[in-house]
């Protein structure tokens, strides 16, 4: 039999150490925010011929657009981000157009350079756009958080101690979006990884997949706790996770085998989703037998207060002195 609670200090330690490199990774370096979060404009152009990237910079710097972030998508077509433009100007009596549109500038300077072109797609959003977007999918987090909380209280009413088993939970719901937050930042500083509406999808998905794994454990604790109510909780619990094991790798391989053929052969467009949901679900995967289960077996046998304890008086003593 494979003990797996007989060695949660090694598993704490091991999530300790990535979420420090996360953390710290997120203080130096940040999160490189997509036009969604920073506000500004995004094309993807389609030329009929080979164009080099360096070309292509060029003539955005010439159209005055020197600020331009340029990224090759496919063999002849581009994702050309900038700041806001600005759109036409018309007259108000007459309605004529006094000044075209900063997007139709750059399109008629490039087709001039280059030939034919197609922009298959347009987005541009405000700075006060972007403001809330930010703020709304910060809400969502939090709220989703406490609305996992609440329910998983709820389901495991019939325990004693059911909050446990929600904070528990909530703890490796947190430490998933950790772990993912610090890999963006590292994605960020070093392959100029940005984080998108896309990401934020992402971090919901793996929100659901965490806790779903986890209540799948927690559920095979519960049963076995009211089968077996004399035994000691740290055998209860590594049976539960033992008997779960197979279920929980089994979807998990499931779920990365299609993932990772969606990031390979899917579009450029899907590919920040793809690559969170991948990230996540190792996570999700390893917090839910090595975080949650372990976390609930150290606050039942009084870990966490005996934690307490021991910083509350240091810092009587240094009050103190």
């Amino acid at each position: 039999m494979i003990d797996f609670v007989g060695k949660r200090k090694w598993y704490f330690l091991f999530s300790a150490l990535v979420i420090l490199v996360g953390v710290i990774s997120l203080i130096a370096f940040g999160l490189k925010g997509g036009i969604e979060f920073t506000s500004g404009s995004t094309m993807t152009i389609d030329f009929e011929q080979t164009v080099e990237q360096a070309d292509l910079r060029d003539e955005m710097a010439n159209l005055g657009q020197d600020d331009a972030i340029i990224q090759r998508t496919g063999e002849d077509d581009f994702l050309i981000r900038t700041r806001e433009l600005e759109p036409e100007v018309r007259d108000p009596v007459t309605g004529e157009v006094i000044t075209p549109s900063e997007q139709q500038m750059i399109e008629e300077g490039l087709e001039l350079r280059f030939g034919p072109l197609i922009v298959s797609d347009f987005y541009s959003v405000s700075p006060s756009m972007a403001k809330d977007i930010g703020r709304n999918a910060a809400i969502a987090v939090v709220v989703a958080a406490v609305g996992i909380l609440l329910y998983i209280t709820w389901a495991f009413r019939r325990l004693v101690k059911s909050f446990r088993f929600g904070v528990c939970a909530i703890v490796a719901l947190v430490h998933d979006v950790l772990v993912v937050l610090g890999m963006y930042a590292l994605l960020g500083a070093f392959f100029n990884l940005e984080i998108t509406v896309m990401f934020i999808m992402g971090v919901l998905a793996i929100i659901g997949y965490s806790v779903n794994d986890t209540i799948v454990v927690f559920d095979r604790i519960r049963e076995n706790m009211a089968k077996r109510s004399g035994r000691d909780i740290e055998e209860t619990i590594n049976n539960s996770i033992l008997e779960t094991l197979g279920r929980s790798l089994n979807t998990s391989l499931t779920c990365l085998f299609v993932l990772l053929a969606l990031f390979l052969f899917g579009g450029a467009t899907i590919h920040n989703f793809i690559l969170v949901l991948i990230i996540g679900v190792i996570s999700g995967t390893y917090s839910s037998v090595c975080i949650a289960s372990q976390l609930l077996i150290v606050w039942e046998k009084g870990g966490l207060g005996r934690l307490f304890r021991r910083v509350r008086p240091r810092r009587v003593q240094l009050k103190e002195a």
